[in-house]
């Protein structure tokens, strides 16, 4: 599940923070990235007293202005607070016009895996309206950005065009992060970090913070619902994935995304009479993969140079997937499609380019989430159904080995009980979402009594990234109710043409049409 500019926190006086990129361990782990009725009482979380904080200016990659910055120390398990300690990174984005309020709102990353900080420039864009009159807050979440992150830089990645996924083991390659981390991997849930939220909220001395979590940050969002409802003003689910759903269920949300690409794609008269065998196309491309990988030369997206391609299944189908996520680069998947299906990996290999960083993902705190709170929860029947496309097959092959080697202990099973509240929640989803369909946020509804659920039709993943949906969260922010909140501003039509080539969306002239505009020219 996916957004991020990526950059580290340095808790200085007034650091600079920087771009960094670091290999992930996703050629082999791969995830977002997704009930009993009677409410259980939820588990009593003590806050640590937050102690060695700093608290400095900063700037942020991609921001201009001085903003807040600083970290708590708090006990790795929150169990031993004489133990180890591990400094937890926020940063402060304070509201432009200063009155001095109570209240602030916390932006809570996804992934899981991501660095809020990270992606402080393009929260700032979304959330410009909450920011007149509101702080906005970022945490790097324990195992994230500067949070004692839980990265792993593999050995071989150097030409990742040129490796074939076949040839690692996940179980051999978990056990080579896990050796190289410097952490108890068993502490980096999200009921552990939500009590570092806490923490810094109280440092912070807010009363009440209004919640924004996309994607993963959803689940985050939700457990604060839960575990500290008397300090929660409003919340914002964009994306959501309901404490009911498993993340691995992810498979069917993706087949569901590709069917709707080929759907608009024959609804589209230009896509269509451009790309009118797109989905034999697609199914040939997967089976060839599924038999060998295909090897040759290509021009490297991001040098230009010269440089082996392996084509493997995995990256074909990884890098349309990850495609589907942003609206202006799934018009270019047609064209990508039909190009592999000629031979030309050169526009897919671009797409994969777009997510060779691991889509800033901290693979081993994405491990220690999923394999807590998702992977145990596994039932037979959800085996089979997440079995049924190949992405489900191919998540359940990779944490079936990754979490035997992370041996986390599951979350209790009143963890994947519905919210209960009243809390007044905006819940958004795209209807072209390939991660947290729209199903998913009605049943997110299930027990929030105080609740609206719009459905954009136009948007993937992220909708208040890509439509009025910011505009729902500032009102959201400001009346502090959802009752009056209308939705149909979400109906605008935002889609674009699919590309026909490789710079344009317009119709590609046929030879015919070609002689017919030289003929009336030489009239």
């Amino acid at each position: 599940m996916h957004h991020g500019m990526y950059s580290p926190l340095r808790a200085r006086v007034c650091p600079t923070l920087t771009r960094r990129k670091k290999v992930a361990l996703a050629v082999v782990i791969w995830a977002a990235i997704l009930l009993p009725t009677v409410h259980a009482q939820p588990l009593t979380l003590s806050v640590p007293k937050a102690v060695n904080t700093t608290d400095n200016s900063c700037y942020v990659d991609g921001l201009s202005e001085q903003m807040n910055c600083g970290s708590i120390s708090v006990p790795e398990d929150h169990d031993q607070p004489e133990g180890k300690h591990i400094q937890v990174y926020y940063v402060v984005m304070p509201a432009i016009k200063s009155s001095g309020k109570s209240e602030a709102l916390l932006a809570i990353a996804g992934g899981p895996g991501q660095s809020a900080i990270e992606n402080a420039k393009g929260f700032d864009q979304m959330l410009t309206k909450v920011r007149q009159t509101h702080d906005v807050i970022l945490i790097d979440q324990r195992g994230t950005g500067q949070s004692n992150p839980l990265q792993c830089v593999g050995d071989g990645f150097a030409s990742p065009l040129a490796i074939n996924e076949s040839d690692f083991d996940a179980r051999e390659e978990s056990q080579k992060c896990l050796d190289e981390l410097d952490a108890d991997v068993t502490q980096y849930d999200s009921l552990s970090a939500l009590r570092d939220f806490e923490a810094v909220r109280q440092h912070l001395g807010y009363q009440k913070l209004h919640l924004y979590g996309v994607s993963y940050g959803t689940r985050m969002a939700q457990l604060y619902m839960r575990h500290y409802p008397e300090h929660i003003a409003t919340v914002t689910l964009d994306g959501v994935v309901p404490m009911q759903q498993s993340v691995l269920a992810i498979g069917d949300a993706i087949a569901r995304a590709f069917d709707l690409l080929i759907q608009d794609c024959s609804n589209n008269t230009l896509c269509h009479n451009q790309f009118p065998q797109l989905a034999a196309e697609l199914d040939k491309m997967d089976s060839e993969l599924a038999q060998a990988p295909k090897i040759s030369m290509i021009a490297d997206p991001r040098t230009g140079e010269a440089t082996q391609l392996t084509m493997t299944r995995s990256k074909f189908n990884g890098a349309l997937r990850m495609a589907l996520y942003s609206p202006s680069v799934r018009a270019l998947i047609p064209h990508a499609i039909h190009q592999a299906s000629q031979g030309d990996f050169q526009p897919i290999t671009g797409l994969y380019a777009m997510s060779m960083d691991g889509a800033g993902i901290a693979m081993g705190m994405h491990a220690s989430v999923v394999c807590a709170e998702d992977w145990q929860r596994l039932t037979p029947q959800l085996r089979a159904n997440i079995s049924q496309h190949y992405f489900g097959r191919e998540m359940l092959k990779t944490f079936e080995k990754s979490c035997a080697v992370w041996n986390m202990p599951a979350v209790d099973s009143s963890f994947s009980q519905a919210i209960a509240s009243d809390i007044p929640t905006l819940i958004l989803s795209g209807k072209l979402d390939p991660a947290t369909p729209p199903s998913w946020g009605e049943m997110a509804m299930e027990k929030l009594t105080n609740a609206k659920h719009f459905v954009a039709p136009y948007a993937t993943h992220g909708v208040a990234y890509q439509s009025c949906g910011n505009n729902l969260i500032a009102e959201l922010v400001e009346k502090g109710a959802v009752a009056d909140i209308d939705g149909e501003c979400l109906n605008k039509d935002i889609s674009r043409n699919f590309y026909l080539n490789a710079s344009t969306v317009e119709a590609i002239p046929s030879d015919t049409d070609t002689k017919q505009a030289e003929t009336a020219l030489n009239q």
